[in-house]
């Protein structure tokens, strides 16, 4: 437990936005996406209070809308249109944005942003990104709403917890996991797997889920599907893979609390070079550039059904596209597998060092 201010101003975290409550029980117990589990773990360091949205039942700090004394400090988690109701709940508090999406000029979530600019201009939130990558795309979307140019815009990383440290587990060259939700390039991770396991046959590919996505389980050899498990069965089964293996660049990791877990254990990570995932990986062996072939590979195939892609990525295969993946994989089995630890950027005492210092301003 990160040491707590008792000097510290009454603050609230508000989640507008999660598909159902959670507290330390579901961190503990169930799987658990990476902006909750930042929640949980900066909340309980700041001693703060959290409200969610469809919280009907007082859980310790947890606590449904409006339902306890007025906080001084309201963090919005996410999405910018609740500012307004935030500030109707809770009159009279200094208000922030903390954002973990991927915001970008065109996208969805800067829609959002549109859509809020009056509460934007006239409420002034300091808006927390959690990454410099995401940082610069919210800059750039807030540049293009009147009034809006001006807002603070900070950088805060997720954080790990302290504790997470390598164990001297043994490694077992032959497991690779996956542990982001299945949209996040799930596929793709999937047929470069088929790729790598067609020259290395004893490979396995263990799958688990944070749960709030859906995804039809496929038959495929080498694939062991986990399901959606607790937090410490996450960290045990990452500490024996090879590496933590990701094909995402669907959608870019804002800042990817699982790449940060993995080092933390000891794990290294490969994953395609786009989004934080050099900011938080630190590593240019761990990453490998997206090119314009494997953009165009997947984007037709999002949506088809998983025997045509099957056979996509087969003729994928013999031309060369998974190729990087092959020669990056083989290597770490031959010997070259990076050795990674804890970074101290994202310790939690570190973390909550940084949001006390912002609230306290």
């Amino acid at each position: 437990m990160v040491e707590y201010c008792s000097a510290m101003i009454p603050v609230l975290f508000f989640d507008p936005l999660c598909p159902r409550p959670y507290d330390e029980a579901t961190l503990r117990g169930a799987g658990l996406a990476g902006t909750e589990a930042s929640t949980v773990r900066i909340a309980a360091a700041l001693d703060a209070w959290v409200s969610q949205h469809n919280r009907t039942q007082t859980a310790g700090r947890y606590r449904a809308p409006a339902s306890f004394a007025e906080p001084k400090q309201v963090i919005v988690l996410r999405d910018p249109r609740a500012l307004a109701t935030a500030a109707r709940l809770y009159p009279g508090a200094r208000l922030y944005l903390w954002v973990h999406d991927r915001i970008e000029p065109g996208s969805s979530r800067a829609r959002w942003f549109a859509a809020a600019a009056g509460e934007l201009r006239r409420l002034q939130p300091d808006i927390i990104c959690v990454s410099d990558y995401q940082r610069a795309t919210v800059a750039a979307t807030l540049a293009r709403i009147p009034g809006c140019e001006r807002l603070v815009v900070r950088r805060i990383y997720n954080p790990v917890d302290d504790g997470i440290v390598p164990d001297g587990a043994p490694v077992d060259t032959s497991k690779l996991v996956f542990f982001s939700s299945p949209n996040k390039g799930l596929r793709f991770t999937l047929d470069a797997f088929r790729a790598l396991r067609r020259r290395m046959p004893d490979l396995r590919l263990c799958v688990g889920n944070p749960g709030y996505k859906d995804f039809a389980r496929v038959g495929i050899a080498g694939v062991e599907w986990l399901g959606s498990l607790p937090h410490a069965q996450v960290l045990a089964q990452a500490r024996t893979a090879l590496c933590t293996f990701s094909g995402n660049f669907v959608i870019p990791e804002t800042f990817g609390l699982v790449f940060a877990e993995s080092h933390a254990v000891g794990t290294p990570v490969l994953a395609p070079d786009c989004g934080a995932a050099s900011e938080v990986l630190g590593n240019p062996r761990e990453v490998l550039p997206v090119s314009f072939a494997q953009r165009a590979y997947e984007a037709p195939l999002r949506r088809l059904a998983p025997h045509w892609r099957t056979a996509a990525a087969r003729v994928a295969d013999t031309l060369g596209l998974f190729d990087a993946y092959i020669e990056r994989i083989g290597s770490w089995r031959g010997g070259e597998r990076p050795r990674v630890g804890p970074d101290p950027r994202f310790r939690l005492s570190v973390v909550a060092a940084q949001w006390r210092a912002l609230l306290t301003t």
